[in-house]
């Protein structure tokens, strides 16, 4: 399995295809395992790279983070796209992925072409989703007390709904259960959006990421990820607002990703 160190720790990864890089951060709690058939799509529009995050399936250390910091994800993904010689990038993120590339962006402005964001996790920019999010993240401590195996479960019922769930493939349902310790750490961290102190972000914080972005909406998704995508699309200058059918586990190859992608590689 192809690995890269960075930052002290051995990050999984795949890439294929040519062209611009298209770098694909994935969700809490996920791994580079959900984007495998999107990743054959995007290699099609350029040099696909996708990866699992600091303590996630196949990057996952022995013996489990204690906490995961935002900006530690931030740092690796950098360090990762210095090591793989593949920037600037085009930077998808999806739910937690987004929170993470959009601070990418803001931080290594050099190392970010152009941005995708599927519901990116920015609770706190709406007053109504950070409140979402902070009940949401007292519903899944009380289960994982009763049961830390379950946390991953339990967050994903509540975000995707049952059926959701029922219906994913076993390979899946196994990948994003041990992920699980991954994601206590991250509630145990700081700046993620189920950390006990989540990130914020001022409006001249916002405004000051240049890029172009592509912000991306599902029909049947979560109120508070259309509230936080409606006042992104209008803090970040050069975003445009897209909607999709579906739910919260929109396609990273989805057409309109596709066409951003196209058109600000020409």
């Amino acid at each position: 399995m192809p690995r890269v160190r960075v930052n002290g720790v051995d990050l999984y990864f795949e890439e294929q295809g040519e062209g611009v890089p298209v770098l694909g951060i994935h969700g809490t709690p996920s791994s580079a395992l959900a984007w495998v058939a999107a990743a054959r799509e995007l290699a099609k529009h350029g040099r696909s790279i996708i990866y699992d995050r600091r303590g996630f399936f196949r990057s996952a250390p022995a013996t489990p983070f204690t906490s995961l910091d935002l900006l530690e994800h931030v740092d690796d993904a950098a360090a990762l796209l210095a090591a793989l010689h593949a920037g600037p990038a085009v930077v998808i993120g999806r739910s937690t992925g987004g929170q993470i590339a959009l601070e990418l962006a803001r931080h290594f402005p050099d190392k970010v072409k152009g941005l995708v964001l599927l519901e990116p996790a920015l609770f706190t920019i709406d007053p109504k989703a950070n409140a979402w999010a902070a009940d949401l993240r007292k519903r899944v401590l009380r289960r994982a007390a009763e049961n830390p195996a379950a946390a991953a479960e339990a967050l994903l019922r509540d975000i995707l709904g049952d059926d959701v769930w029922e219906s994913l493939p076993d390979k899946l349902k196994g990948m994003f259960l041990d992920t699980g310790p991954a994601l206590l750490a991250e509630m145990k961290g700081r700046g993620l959006d189920l950390s006990q102190e989540p990130a914020t972000w001022t409006e001249a914080e916002l405004a000051a990421i240049s890029c172009p972005a592509l912000i991306v909406s599902g029909e049947d998704s979560l109120e508070a990820c259309r509230l936080v995508n409606v006042r992104l699309a209008a803090a970040l200058p050069q975003a445009e607002a897209v909607l999709v059918r579906g739910g919260h586990l929109i396609d990273p190859s989805h057409p309109d990703v596709l066409s951003f992608i196209d058109r600000i590689s020409a």
